[in-house]
């Protein structure tokens, strides 16, 4: 019996698992339709964000040559009224929600549940004579704040991108505010910030609206501390904290001490399915 060896068969072993692996994959797949079926359902309101925020906007670009905010403010030139800013307000939702997704701060999210608007209401309640907005964009929230400001306010608009602003600027003097009202500065809002006391003359904020890439608003928050432009009782409303997000921005000013913090729990602006939320905070410096 010793050296006997069993025998080999000539039959390659390859060949015999095939109809098991063509039988198992399509198996596998059918398992998972169920859950691909789900995962849309639950988030369709997502994929339709990114159809109508993404690959519309870059078929348009591509068809038009000519970028989306551009088109935007074609539309409003043509259908809105001059210096009517609520007009000019009312066509941008009305191209946001039937032609193209901008990210303005948008209708939906300007209501306070159940005792009107977020936004306007602060301005109309505190009566801020000099304010800040950190991303400018199309203009859409400056239109806002400029209509609702006091006699003898100024409000500094800063917004990184010279196209865009190229486009606020346009749609800021159709709804017929002039440089004596919304001062518009284009540029990063770490460089631009510490410009206000020296060549604007802002010694104190009283109001701040943030805008801009989420990323910033703790860093531009921390500077705004640290060059003592911010006083006792200035607001700051921080957009979208919650979709995309500002989870380190969040947890700074409910752990810092120096803030009073007001969560306005509301939808992402033209999509009413997406939860999102603006921040409401108040300086009270360090308790």
């Amino acid at each position: 019996m010793l050296g006997y060896r069993l025998p080999i068969s000539d039959t390659p072993i390859t060949p015999l698992l095939l109809p098991l692996s063509r039988m198992v994959s399509p198996a596998i797949a059918l398992a998972f339709i169920p859950f691909i079926i789900t995962l849309i359902i639950r988030y369709r309101h997502y994929f339709l964000l990114f159809y109508r925020a993404v690959l519309v906007r870059r078929f348009q670009d591509y068809t038009t040559g000519v970028a989306r905010e551009e088109r935007a403010f074609q539309y409003v030139l043509t259908h809105a009224i001059p210096g009517d800013p609520q007009h000019v307000l009312n066509t941008f939702d009305q191209y946001c929600s039937h032609c193209e997704h901008l990210s303005n701060i948008g209708p939906h999210k300007e209501l306070y549940i159940c005792s009107g608007k977020i936004l306007d209401r602060l301005i109309y309640e505190n009566a801020p004579l000099n304010v800040l907005e950190l991303g400018t964009y199309c203009g859409y929230a400056t239109i806002i704040i400029a209509q609702a400001l006091p006699l003898g306010a100024r409000l500094y608009t800063i917004d990184f991108n010279p196209t865009k602003a190229a486009v606020a600027e346009k749609v800021i003097r159709l709804a017929g505010f002039d440089d004596d009202t919304v001062e518009l500065l284009v540029g990063p809002s770490d460089e631009l910030i510490p410009q206000l006391k020296d060549k604007h003359s802002v010694q104190k904020l009283d109001f701040i609206f943030m805008d801009h890439g989420k990323r910033c608003y703790l860093r531009d928050l921390k500077l705004l501390e640290e060059l003592g432009l911010l006083q006792e009782g200035t607001i700051i409303l921080a957009d979208n904290v919650l979709f995309p997000g500002a989870p380190h921005f969040l947890q700074y000013i409910k752990t810092s001490g120096k803030y009073h913090c007001r969560m306005h729990r509301g939808s992402l602006e033209y999509f009413r399915y997406i939860r999102d939320a603006m921040a409401e905070l108040t300086y009270t410096k360090l308790k």
